[in-house]
């Protein structure tokens, strides 16, 4: 009798559970039965390792052959555990040493000629075994990169089985044909998932430029593109209306060029949901920048919280975690879809519960949304025949709830472009670099200030803290109190012009919210002029 065991990792979401491979070889009829709780394509495996494992060389065992993977009650699927089980299998048939796979963890898919294809996950499923206390791990070589960003563990990436075994058993290992120059590389056809996102508007596009479309584009609009700065200096949510044509959506397509690169840990957490998702682009295994997303306004609420068959996927909303959701024509998307943004606004995450069990997904993102005034966009202009019934405009503009508005911190009114700033005859606006280093500066401030917190922006902090931790100068908040007593505002409106007021400040460089600060903050939050200059909070 034989027996040999070896690790692999199941993902849930964007969690991996580590999963213990084991094979057991006994006398009697050959077969192979594989146990465990597994989905159609890993019960498939049975078929690709005899065939992976005969085309590499190796003799197949003709005895019962048992492979478990434990913890059993996890839910298991996908192609990643083949070369585990391969690995497993070539243990208890002692044609490997059994000592030398058990702390190891395989991650990989295995063609029927024995080459180990990559597989999406890798990065969450290496952290997984990080966490676990395991500290080398074999991964397929296009995905070596991705597996190495795990501080602490020893990535070894193969091609093929042949080589797997050459290295377990000190023998001279192979060389594999390279794929010809100038061909794809059908290997990496798992990495990227047909319709998950790429040129959708639901993830990244690689070849864009670092810099992305420029600020100083846009025509006007100066209120908006402060509106734009401190949304980005804080991680404020935004909504802008106004008529058609008015660039609204000029202005959020340049809001990820003016929000400050990713941090260690937040680039780590964007490329291990990008992997799962199957949008990650070959070759460049860590997201640096802020992801955008931009879903279509036909997105399903499944599409835009996470969902499918089995155990759910992310969605948009996990899609654009540390990065900007926007939505292009709001008031479009389906009621039901919008209010399931609520809960993640509020928590940075999102619980989906199914019946294949309950997924936690990250989703921390800045909400930009556009709409117009009215189903033609004429309502908010004068003399140009809006023709929309008032009861029309008001069913219209109560699509976006109230309960979704008053999560939104910033609110600006867009206004049509005058022809002085179409022509070019006004003052040029600031480039996208001028603003994105007020933000950096800002930002730093608010780090230094949020140091030994678990908070990093002025949008995380909790109302609690901002009324007894962080205090507005003495005076500042008497607008915001009036506000409150008329019914303008609400708990949580005041806590979030506390917010936006803290973010003003950083702009500015005040030690803390002013009068004119929390002034420019209500004016953003409720749209009621309150007259201050539109400069007001930058620098000198």
């Amino acid at each position: 009798m034989g027996f040999a065991r070896t690790c692999s990792v199941a993902l849930v979401g964007v969690e991996g559970v580590v999963v213990e491979v084991q094979a057991d070889l006994e006398p009697g009829v050959a077969a192979f039965t594989l146990v465990g709780l597994p989905d159609k394509s890993l019960s498939e495996s049975r078929d690709r390792v005899r065939a992976a494992v005969v085309n590499s060389g190796a003799e197949w065992p003709q005895k019962k052959l048992t492979v478990g993977l434990s913890p059993a009650s996890v839910p298991k699927g996908g192609s990643g555990f083949d070369l585990a089980v391969a690995a497993a299998v070539l243990g208890a048939a002692e044609r490997i040493d059994p000592r030398a796979i058990a702390d190891l963890v395989l991650i990989g898919e295995l063609g029927l000629d024995g080459r180990v294809r990559p597989v999406r996950g890798i990065l969450p499923a290496v952290l997984a075994a990080a966490d676990a206390g395991y500290s080398q791990v074999v991964v397929p070589e296009q995905t070596a990169g991705e597996a190495a960003l795990v501080p602490g563990v020893s990535v070894l990436g193969v091609r093929s089985l042949r080589q797997l075994i050459a290295v377990l058993t000190d023998e001279p290992v192979p060389e594999e044909e390279p794929t010809e120059a100038g061909r794809p590389d059908a290997m990496l056809a798992g990495l990227l998932v047909p319709g998950a996102g790429i040129g959708t508007g639901l993830a990244p596009d690689p070849t864009d430029p670092a810099g992305g479309p420029d600020l100083a584009d846009v025509a006007g609009q100066h209120r908006a593109r402060r509106a734009l700065e401190v949304a980005a200096a804080g991680s404020h949510h935004l909504l802008l209306s106004g008529p058609p044509g008015a660039g609204k959506t000029m202005l959020a397509e340049r809001l990820p060029g003016i929000l400050p690169p990713l941090t260690r840990q937040e680039s780590l957490e964007v490329t291990a949901v990008h992997s799962v998702a199957g949008i990650l682009p070959p070759g460049e295994p860590l997201v640096r920048r802020a992801p955008y997303c931009a879903p279509h306004h036909s997105a399903t609420m499944q599409s835009l919280v996470g969902g499918g068959n089995g155990l759910p996927r992310p969605g948009a909303v996990s899609l654009a975690h540390r990065g900007i959701l926007f939505l292009d024509e709001a008031p479009e998307f389906s009621g039901k879809a919008l209010d399931a943004l609520r809960q993640p606004l509020e928590s940075g995450h999102v619980v989906i519960a199914r019946a294949a069990g309950v997924v936690r997904l990250p989703a921390r993102f800045l909400l930009a949304l556009a709409a117009n005034p009215c189903p033609c966009g004429r309502h908010t202009l004068q003399g140009t025949g809006c023709e929309c019934p008032a009861a029309l405009v008001r069913r219209y503009q109560a699509r976006l709830s109230g309960p979704l508005l008053d999560r939104v911190d910033l609110r600006v009114e867009v206004e049509p472009v005058t022809r002085a700033d179409l022509l070019g005859q006004g003052d040029r606006g600031e480039t996208t670099a001028a603003v994105a280093a007020r933000v950096r500066e800002a930002r730093a401030r608010t780090a230094a200030r949020l140091a030994d917190t678990p908070w990093s922006v002025n949008s995380e902090i909790p109302g609690h803290e901002l009324r007894t931790r962080y205090l507005a100068a003495p005076g500042a908040l008497a607008a915001a109190e009036r506000d409150i007593e008329r019914g303008f505002l609400t708990a949580r409106g005041l806590d979030r012009v506390l917010r936006v007021a803290w973010t003003v400040a950083d702009l500015a460089g005040h030690d803390r919210p002013d009068s004119q600060d929390i002034a420019l903050a209500l004016e953003l939050r409720t749209g009621v002029t309150r007259g201050v200059p539109v400069g007001a909070g930058e620098r000198a």
